[in-house]
């Protein structure tokens, strides 16, 4: 899969839905400041209309599921129901779990850090790729649990990223380089603090404006910390990993910061060239609009911010990532709505509304490399790769609510196009379990196995009201046998 292949408006500007249970949505509040995405996080189904709005709109929903204090929990049936109703009216972005590297998202008495192995890293990782592999068999995009930017020694962003993905190129090496492949993306919190300035014209890179004198409508704006000018200048060689004796559990809290440690973690580990990353929460602070706090100045290298530089510094931070953030960085959504609307709409709100997007222009690069040739390769023993392909009239919500055992027991893919196999490498091979109705099963059978003839064909009827598939699936989860 190509970066420019993943579906969703090109706008990089986002904003977060205020909480959960709050329906219908104003969508208003997105679309007259030109959003593109809208963060949901959604309880109990409330916002699958407001989703449905916002396709319309051209705004790109992004789904999280809310589970109070879900710990390491596995995605249940429930979720899968509402994930399945999402679905079904165009919703292609989704998120399980949320911050696990805070104390607010565990039960009681869990020792939450990340050496906690066999407490938290190794069963948080076993579930959340069985849900990811969920979402891609549904032909949508799974993101990489999103964490909070901390870099305190227990919670530290990159220790448990590292901890994650070192984890699964032990455990689950292949499977994570299918999700890699196969629209993988990557949730990050960047909260951004006062890490950004813009340059003083003719002052160099490493001057820096006071706020009453930044805008948004002209040039020398940075926001690649911790790789500034700036940052350089005061601590030379700090990265997001730290690498200097002031940042010993790295230095997460930059716009891009995480997603480029994701990305070059996964170049190193898999190969990977370029994975998709959203911030789905995140931004420049919002500015309290009263008088008590007249400005943020979170880091005194930095320049402190005002109500008004916020929102200059907001507009210029999406077009930053529009036309200079790496490719693989697709946007952010500002926390949160009602900061941004109540009592009335914050600075950054009309300046945004009165200023017109600039959409990205993502270049067709592969996610992971490209194989020399397509289509698979012979099978000798068990396939490299299982495909269920759906024949017209069979939808994927009827096959998990018919076949779950099935799914559970030997996680096949799950696809209603027969295509999907032009992307398997002729170095791995494939079978596909075909379930179709009798009237379609010669044409499958046609489709595939004569311009695939070294697909393993597996071919179970859909007969009268189909469940008779129930049966045959379950018989083999009983005899432990994938195929028939």
């Amino acid at each position: 899969m190509r970066l420019d292949e993943y579906i969703w408006s090109h706008n990089p500007r986002g904003l977060h839905v205020q909480r959960v249970l709050i329906t219908p949505l104003n969508s208003d509040r997105w679309s007259l400041p030109h959003m593109g995405w809208a963060k949901l996080v959604d309880a109990q189904g409330e916002y699958i209309d407001d989703a449905a709005t916002f396709l319309s709109k051209g705004i790109t929903p992004v789904v999280r599921l809310y589970v109070e204090r879900p710990g390491t929990m596995a995605f249940t049936p429930y979720m899968r129901d509402l994930t399945l109703a999402y679905s079904r009216v165009g919703v292609k972005w989704f998120e399980f779990y949320n911050e696990p590297n805070l104390p607010i998202e565990w039960p009681p008495g869990v020792w939450i850090d990340w050496r906690n192995f066999d407490g938290i890293i190794r069963p948080m990782m076993d579930n959340w790729l069985a849900w990811a592999e969920f979402i891609v068999s549904i032909g949508c995009y799974p993101g990489f649990t999103a964490l909070a930017e901390s870099d305190a020694p227990d919670s530290s962003a990159v220790r448990w990223m590292d901890a994650f993905l070192n984890y699964l190129a032990n455990a689950h090496y292949d499977r994570f380089a299918k999700l890699l492949a196969n629209g993988l993306y990557c949730a990050t919190h960047p909260y951004i603090l006062n890490h950004y300035y813009q340059e003083i014209p003719g002052g160099g890179a490493s001057s820096a404006r006071p706020p009453e004198t930044q805008n948004a409508r002209e040039s020398g704006w940075h926001f690649e910390y911790p790789y500034d000018p700036i940052c350089q200048a005061t601590d030379p060689g700090r990265t997001v990993y730290g690498g200097t004796t002031l940042t010993p559990n790295g230095d997460p809290v930059g716009l891009t910061a995480m997603g480029r440690m994701f990305n070059e973690r996964c170049a190193a580990l898999w190969g990977a060239q370029a994975v998709p990353v959203l911030g789905t929460e995140g931004g420049i602070f919002d500015f309290p609009r009263d008088s008590s706090i007249p400005t943020y100045q979170q880091d005194n290298r930095y320049p402190p911010y005002t109500h008004e530089s916020q929102a200059e510094g907001t507009v210029a931070m999406f077009e930053w990532i529009a036309r200079q953030a790496p490719a693989w960085f697709f946007g952010v959504c500002l926390w949160k709505e009602d900061s941004y609307w109540d009592p009335g709409p914050a600075r950054a709100i009309t300046r945004l509304t009165e200023t017109l997007p600039i959409l990205k222009d993502v270049t067709a690069v592969e996610v992971m490399p490209e194989p020399v040739t397509m289509g698979p390769g012979s099978v000798h023993g068990e396939p490299s790769f299982h495909i269920i392909i759906l024949a017209p009239s069979l939808e994927p919500d009827w096959f998990f609510e018919t076949a779950q055992a099935y799914w559970n027991n030997f996680r096949p893919m799950v696809a209603t196009i027969w295509d999907y196999i032009n992307y398997i490498p002729s170095d791995r091979s494939l079978a596909t379990t075909v379930i179709a109705t009798p009237d379609m099963a010669d044409s499958m059978r046609e489709i595939i196995q004569k311009q695939y003839p070294n697909v393993l064909f597996d071919l179970v009827l859909a007969e009268g009201d189909y469940a008779n598939v129930a049966d045959v699936l379950n018989a083999r989860v009983w005899g432990n046998r994938r195929f028939g």
